[in-house]
């Protein structure tokens, strides 16, 4: 299996520099990564540093809290394509997830839904599977299926990863049209390959080189 072709190599630490992410780019386009993720500031960075290839810049929206206001992920998508990316993953608020407040949270997702697809951006939202029960981790992906986001993402990575049985439950919940990228400590490609198996369509990962040259 081409792993490469599955993977957003990801480089979302405060402290990267841009030397690091000159390098994530030329590895991406090296070893065929589908996206390169990157936060905010270095999205213009990667953009013109993948301008040409396949390869899809990425950054993140409400990183990696998803609680501040949904008109500022909005500004934040607006300026993500103004500055050269063409997906976005964002944070759902969680706060309301954990207080039921679930017309609440409808809205925060189907508006920046609605933004990034009225400026031609695919968008993942992240619903943080490990601060989330099982009852909430459902109503969270029928909304975000509902919302006609593009995948469902499980988590940033910095409060517990990807889990093959959160996939196979979000692939029951969130239904054929709304795909899954799987993120947070995918370290191997024993454990990328269970995700897929399960039922990803993408995986987030910082490891993406130690995944792909593993038999190399």
């Amino acid at each position: 299996m081409n792993l490469g072709g599955k993977i957003d190599h990801t480089l979302l630490k405060p402290d990267a520099s841009e030397k690091d992410i000159v390098s994530l780019c030329h590895e991406a386009v090296k070893h065929h990564f589908v996206g390169v993720c990157v936060n905010p500031s270095y999205i213009c960075t990667a953009a013109r540093l993948l301008h040409g290839t396949n390869i899809i810049p990425v950054t993140v929206v409400g990183f990696p809290l998803g609680a501040v206001l949904t008109e500022t992920k909005v500004q934040e998508i607006l300026v993500a394509k103004a500055f050269g990316a063409r997906e976005v993953d964002v944070v759902m608020n969680i706060g309301m997830a954990k207080s039921r407040q679930w017309d609440e949270l409808s809205r925060d997702i189907n508006r920046t839904v609605e933004a990034a697809h009225a400026c031609g951006l695919g968008i993942k939202i992240i619903i943080e599977t490990g601060l989330l029960n099982q009852e909430e981790k459902k109503k969270a992906a029928e909304i975000v299926r509902d919302s006609g986001a593009d995948f469902i993402k499980t988590s940033t990575g910095f409060f517990g990863g990807a889990t093959a049985e959160d996939v196979r439950s979000l692939r029951k919940w969130a239904g054929p049209l709304v795909k899954i990228k799987a993120s947070g400590g995918i370290k191997t490609r024993e454990a990328a390959l269970e995700l897929l198996e399960a039922g990803a369509d993408r995986l987030g990962t910082s490891s993406g080189l130690a995944i792909v040259t593993v038999d190399q």
